[in-house]
C-alpha cells in the first residue's frame, strides 16, 4: 500500500489548459506526485468527433498507464464529456473528470447557469443533463467557443480580438440573464480577467478546476492511497513542441518546466500539416 500511495497521479490535457487544474493540485494536494500529458500535437479538442477523443484518450491512458500512475484525472472537458462514462468502464485505474464536479458546484450557486465550452462540449449536453439531474429546476444555457483555445494556446491571452470573441461569445448568456458562468474547459480560467470585465459583478464563475481536485482528494482518501511522503517533482510531457508548451507555461507556473516530447499516434492530416509548414 505505502508503494501504491507514491505513485504519481496522471493529469491530462489538449494543451496548457489542463495547468489550471495542476495549480489546484499544487494548492490542495501538494504531498502527491503528478504526470502532466499536454496533447499539444492534436489541439484542439474540442472540434473533434467522439471517435477521434476516444482513440485520443485511449492512447494517453494506456502511455500513463506504462508510467505506473495510481490515478488518472481528465482535465479536459470535451474528453470528460465524450469519453470519461465509456473508458471508466474499460480501465480498472480511477478515472475522473470535470463535469460532474462542476455541475454539483454550479447548482448550489445558481438557478440561471450558463456554460462556455467548446463546441464537442457544448454539443453533448453534458453539463446540462449533469446539472439537471441534481436540480431539474434550474435551466442552463451552452454557448460552443470554437476559437478560445488556439487564442490561449497563442498566448492571445490580452489582445482586442479576443476581448472582442468573448463578448460575443457571452452575449447569448447575458441576454438570458446568467446568475453563475461555469468554465466549460480548463483553459478558460487564463481568460477570467476579460470575463470580469464583461460579466456583471454578481454573476459567480465556477471553475470546475477546483472541484475535481476536491473530489480525487475524496476518491484518493477513500481508496486509502493518499501520499503523505513529500511530492516529487511534477514530470511534463507533450505531443508536440516541448519549447512552446515550456514558454507558454511560464506566467503561470512560475517558472520554465523541463518538459520532454511523448510522440503518440498521430492522425495524417496532422503530419500532413506539419510537413507544409516545415517546408
Amino acid at each position: 500500500m505505502a508503494a501504491t500511495k507514491n505513485r504519481r497521479i496522471g493529469l491530462f490535457d489538449s494543451g496548457v489548459g489542463g495547468l489550471t487544474v495542476l495549480k489546484q493540485m499544487y494548492r490542495r494536494l501538494p504531498q502527491e506526485s503528478i504526470l502532466y500529458f499536454g496533447d499539444t500535437a492534436r489541439l484542439p479538442y474540442g472540434t473533434r468527433s467522439q471517435a477521434e477523443i476516444l482513440q485520443f484518450v485511449r492512447e494517453i491512458i494506456d502511455w500513463m498507464l506504462t508510467q505506473d500512475v495510481k490515478m488518472i484525472i481528465m482535465a479536459c472537458n470535451t474528453s470528460s464529456a465524450l469519453a470519461l462514462e465509456i473508458l471508466q468502464k474499460e480501465y480498472d485505474i480511477p478515472l475522473l473528470g470535470l463535469i460532474l464536479p462542476g455541475a454539483r458546484a454550479a447548482v448550489r450557486l445558481g438557478k440561471r447557469i450558463g456554460v462556455i465550452a467548446t463546441p464537442a462540449t457544448a454539443a453533448s449536453n453534458a453539463y446540462r443533463q449533469a446539472i439537471q439531474e441534481v436540480d431539474p429546476t434550474t435551466e442552463v444555457w451552452q454557448v460552443g467557443c470554437p476559437e478560445f483555445v488556439m487564442l490561449i494556446e497563442q498566448n492571445q491571452l490580452h489582445s482586442p480580438y479576443t476581448r472582442q470573441v468573448a463578448q460575443e461569445y457571452l452575449q447569448p448568456l447575458l441576454e438570458q440573464k446568467i446568475d453563475t458562468l461555469i468554465y466549460g474547459c480548463t483553459h478558460y480560467r487564463h481568460l477570467e480577467h476579460i470575463f470580469r470585465v464583461i460579466l456583471p459583478s454578481a454573476v459567480k464563475i465556477v471553475d470546475p478546476a477546483e472541484y475535481i481536485v476536491m473530489a480525487a482528494e475524496k476518491e484518493l482518501e477513500l481508496m486509502g492511497i493518499k501520499n503523505n511522503q513529500p511530492a516529487l517533482a511534477t514530470r511534463f510531457y507533450v505531443s508536440g513542441s516541448s519549447g512552446d508548451f515550456a514558454q507558454l507555461s511560464r506566467q503561470w507556473l512560475g517558472y520554465i518546466p523541463q518538459v520532454r516530447c511523448h510522440k503518440l499516434h498521430i492522425p495524417v492530416e496532422v503530419r500532413e500539416q506539419e510537413l507544409r509548414i516545415e517546408n
